[in-house]
């Protein structure tokens, strides 16, 4: 995985071109992350992602004028045919729905276009090293409409508590295993427990939003 002393090789995907240029020109002022190649379509970004094969890929939701948020439906098929590549939703849209559908598409992170540049690039670090990234507001997003108007800590059971805890520690699942005394098996079992009952698509983000939510 992409470390701070390694250059994060990036795909911008956007269907505007001066937007393009001015992430280019953002990115480009930061010494670990380069813009690799770009894309202002659905089919264009497979086909750049395949030839380029990115770290991170930041993607626009809106790619096509009238069509219902294509860069959604990238970001799945991305993550289905290149699980090693991170995506970033970059984008003007702030919805509650939107933010966990891009999460549970496999989204690792979700900002808004008016972020700063400091901001963006530490979103696009925190991807590329396997981490999420989420401005304050998506993040609230993400965690009202998980939590449904309900506690999820209510629904996770001890051992799960305890699996969560040791994945906050950046535990391995063989590792968690030890500890806890249970096979790796049972181990993958629990952390799918709790990815489904909070919500989320991967172990990262369980972490995420299980300590936004004091559960850990």
């Amino acid at each position: 995985m992409t470390t701070h002393e390694q250059v994060i090789r990036t795909v911008l995907v956007d269907d505007h071109a001066l937007l393009r240029e001015g992430l280019r020109a953002l990115l480009g002022r930061s010494e670990d992350v380069t813009v690799v190649g770009e894309a202002d379509s659905y089919e264009s970004a497979l086909a750049e992602v395949a030839i380029s094969r990115p770290d991170v890929v930041v993607v626009d939701l809106k790619l096509t004028a009238g069509a219902d948020y294509d860069g959604l439906r990238l970001v799945g098929e991305i993550t289905r045919r290149h699980p090693d590549v991170a995506t970033l939703v970059l984008t003007t849209f702030l919805d509650d729905d939107l933010v966990v559908r891009a999460v549970r598409a496999g989204a690792r992170g979700y900002v808004v276009k008016d972020v700063d540049t400091t901001e963006l690039v530490r979103a696009v670090r925190a991807v590329a090293s396997g981490g999420s990234a989420f401005d304050p507001r998506s993040a609230t997003s993400v965690l009202r409409t998980m939590a449904g108007g309900h506690d999820p800590s209510a629904e996770l059971t001890d051992r799960e508590r305890e699996v969560l805890r040791h994945l906050a520690q950046g535990e391995s699942n063989g590792q968690i295993g030890a500890a806890l005394y249970i096979s790796e098996s049972t181990v993958k079992f629990h952390i799918r427990n709790v990815i489904r009952k909070l919500g989320v698509s991967r172990r990262t983000d369980a972490v995420y939003v299980a300590s936004k939510r004091g559960l850990i």
